[in-house]
């Protein structure tokens, strides 16, 4: 049976609101393993007035931060601990394929591949009606709050 977490839920994880926070539900996951993550993107998004007007089509720096954003509410599952923040390090292997625009609906799929002393290190995928939009080598810090 797939895990589900709602806004409300996934805005105790990560510390990004509106405009910024990019993931609106997790349709699954496995603690520690994998995620599987989406965002509507709707013509009411801010970056569309001026990206571009008349051709609205979503930032790919702001779909690699919706991957990451995914990322770390994955590794803010693993304990979850409320003391800690995921910091995006590194953006390694990006590739952007398709453009996304006003009414698709992105589905994020992000897997740990290597978790060594509070770095995570993840391969991530935007798709839209099954087809690959973006995607990128990510790896992020675990850190205490009260350090960062």
């Amino acid at each position: 049976m797939p895990k589900i977490i709602d806004i409300k839920q996934i805005m105790e994880k990560l510390p990004h609101r509106y405009p910024f926070i990019l993931v609106d539900r997790v349709l699954d996951y496995e603690e520690g393993k994998w995620i599987k993550a989406l965002k509507n993107v709707t013509m009411n998004e801010p970056f569309f007035q001026g990206h571009f007007p008349g051709e609205p089509i979503m930032p790919g720096v702001l779909q690699v931060e919706a991957m990451a954003q995914a990322g770390g509410i994955l590794a803010m599952l693993e304990g979850a601990d409320s003391e800690k923040l995921a910091f995006f390090m590194t953006i390694d292997k990006c590739k952007f394929r398709k453009p996304v625009v006003p009414g698709d609906q992105v589905i994020f799929e992000v897997e740990v591949t290597a978790n060594r002393r509070g770095i995570v290190q993840t391969h991530a995928k935007a798709s839209v009606d099954g087809e690959v939009v973006s995607e990128a080598d990510l790896k992020c810090a675990i850190v205490d709050k009260d350090k960062a």
